[in-house]
């Protein structure tokens, strides 16, 4: 740790963490500042989210206190602990994000990760009428064993409650576990929360930037309780746990906005596994031009979508960003001279202006049927938000040859194999050659961190195998790779679309009426536009995504 600057003027509104965390350089002003407001709005200690959020690390906040305050760092351990019992409240220790050692001659040894916060010391001496001596260990490690040993509490949910009735109010353990859980997930701008039981453990995992990260392992006994206050929360039936259910739930955000999260629920073996989908608008909606389209794609994407009529697709697995770039197109159409009408199940992005409508099954309101009544509605432009049948595909190239504009997705590996896919559902190479308008492929890539990516010299053996052209290669000659650092997560940090697009010329139509293959469809469009794999290489030059992440996202060939 290096010494303090002893010129640098520290604020005294500050916490005294905050103060030391400043005059140690560790965290610019402003990353400072936010840090604290954040830690207030989401009513969690600042160094629980210091750590959360990767700001700063667990060993090196303990190691700046253990040497500005000549404490040791004690490494403890769930086979050390032995919990001193009657002594205070367990929901005092939570409270106050403190662990009680041991007592001896009237002074209490408690595990405390920020030991300059003495109100916490002062409190916890106050309610236990005991001296109170700090035992500094890792931000981590006290949460885990916080976790461990206190959150096995029970929630005040009797079997016998009627489903409507609301959760207690009171300030449980498992509630506020919950809580920051789902407050962590909108800060490190996870895209799902897994909650899953297995036979004698319980994980729970986050999808950060495309990829799955093992956030928490808290008793097996937690799982029952945690489900039931999600399901309540969504308004779904508690004492159901054999059928999976869906729905949506509100949650507050630390800005002060609302964040919405889907819900679905599966019965497994061992119990209910629970996904969140975080539904952020503030995080959806996004300019095009940060999508990652080329200036090229933006160009026929713009001209696509001024298009009277027409049939855009966009296509991928799911997480590949489908409905944010729908969505971004919907919102440049937007405006009170425009009647846009959407349909998805569910509705995952709410936009005003837009009328939108919640496909349900169990009401037979399925795609087609919504269809059907949008033009009865004087639509200008209608977002289907997947076809996945014949009917819907149909009425939907209907609709693209009569004055509509009609966006919507497919579940295809690319563009060409769209037009495979429409043609087995049944729709008629004439209606495809005239209603299709463009078909899009995207994946979404992990971007490097400018802040910390570091510059590597790949073989050139490698860069061929990889599909680099001769003059790619030349160009290649320093790559980068991610490192990682205090604002990132692994040397990522937030992600990237890979567009492969298909313009529907005359040339592309009339290889779709004679039926050609989509080999014949690629080699015609792949002369004039490039495809997923050479988007993916331009995007590892520029220094956007390093090339062990085109790989997991495009595959090695």
């Amino acid at each position: 740790m290096d010494k303090p600057n002893q010129q640098a003027a520290t604020p005294v509104n500050l916490p005294p963490l905050a103060q030391l965390i400043a005059q140690y350089g560790l965290l610019d002003d402003a990353t400072l500042a936010q840090a604290v407001s954040d830690s207030v709005a989401a009513n969690i200690p600042l160094i629980s989210h210091l750590v959360s959020s990767q700001l700063l690390t667990a060993h090196e906040l303990a190691k700046l206190q253990s040497q500005h305050l000549k404490l040791p760092i004690y490494e403890l351990t769930d086979a050390q602990l032995e919990l001193v019992d009657g002594i205070g409240d367990d929901k005092l220790f939570v409270q106050h994000h403190a662990l009680p050692l041991s007592c001896e001659a009237n002074t209490l040894r408690l595990a405390v990760s920020d030991a300059t916060d003495q109100r916490t010391l002062h409190a916890i001496r106050f309610h236990t009428r005991l001296m109170v001596q700090p035992v500094l260990v890792e931000e981590d490690k006290l949460a885990a064993l916080l976790g461990t040993h206190y959150l096995g509490m029970e929630i005040a949910l009797p079997d016998d409650e009627p489903d409507d009735t609301p959760l207690p109010t009171n300030d449980t353990p498992t509630v506020r576990f919950v809580q920051k859980l789902l407050t962590d997930a909108i800060r490190l701008r996870a895209s799902d929360i897994h909650f899953e039981p297995y036979e004698s453990s319980y994980r729970i995992r986050f999808r950060i930037d495309g990829v799955m990260q093992v956030v928490q392992n808290p008793p097996k006994s937690l799982a029952p309780k945690i489900a039931s206050y999600l399901k309540v929360l969504a308004q779904l039936d508690i004492a159901e746990r054999r059928r999976s259910q869906d729905g949506r739930l509100k949650f507050p955000s630390p800005d002060g906005s609302a964040v919405n999260f889907r819900i679905s629920t599966l019965p497994t073996l061992y119990g209910e596994k629970i996904v969140l989908r975080l539904l952020d608008m503030n995080h959806a909606l996004i300019n095009l031009d940060k999508l990652g389209m080329s200036d090229v794609q933006m160009a026929q994407f713009r001209h696509a979508i001024t298009k009277p009529q027409g049939l855009i697709l966009i296509t991928g697995p799911t997480g590949s960003g489908k409905t944010v770039s729908l969505y971004t197109a919907l919102n440049l159409l937007n405006s009170p001279e425009i009647n846009i009408l959407s349909c998805e199940d569910p509705v995952e992005i709410y936009l005003s202006g837009i009328n939108q409508v919640n496909i349900n099954p169990k009401i037979q309101l399925d795609f087609a049927d919504v269809l059907r009544a949008f033009l009865r509605q004087d639509p200008d432009v209608i977002m289907v938000g997947e076809i996945r049948d014949g009917e819907t595909a149909k009425i939907a190239t209907a609709a693209a040859q009569t004055g509509h504009l009609v966006l919507s997705t497919l579940h295809t590996n690319s563009a060409a194999a769209a037009i495979t896919r429409l043609s087995s559902m049944g729709v008629p190479s004439f209606h495809l050659a005239g209603s299709l308008s463009l078909i899009i492929a995207q994946r979404l890539a992990r971007r490097l961190c400018d802040a910390c990516k570091q510059a590597v010299q790949i073989p050139q053996s490698v860069l061929v195998q990889a599909g680099f052209q001769p003059e790619e290669i030349a160009q290649a000659q320093v790559l980068y790779e991610p490192a990682g650092c205090h604002k990132c997560k692994d040397g990522h940090l937030g992600r990237v679309g890979i567009f492969e697009f298909l313009p529907i010329s005359p040339a592309i139509a009339s290889l779709i009426l004679t039926n050609a293959s989509e080999e014949r469809i690629e080699a015609a469009n792949f002369c004039q536009n490039h495809s997923l794999k050479r988007a993916g290489i331009a995007k590892v030059l520029n220094g956007e995504i390093s090339l062990s992440e085109m790989h997991r996202v495009l595959g090695q060939t």
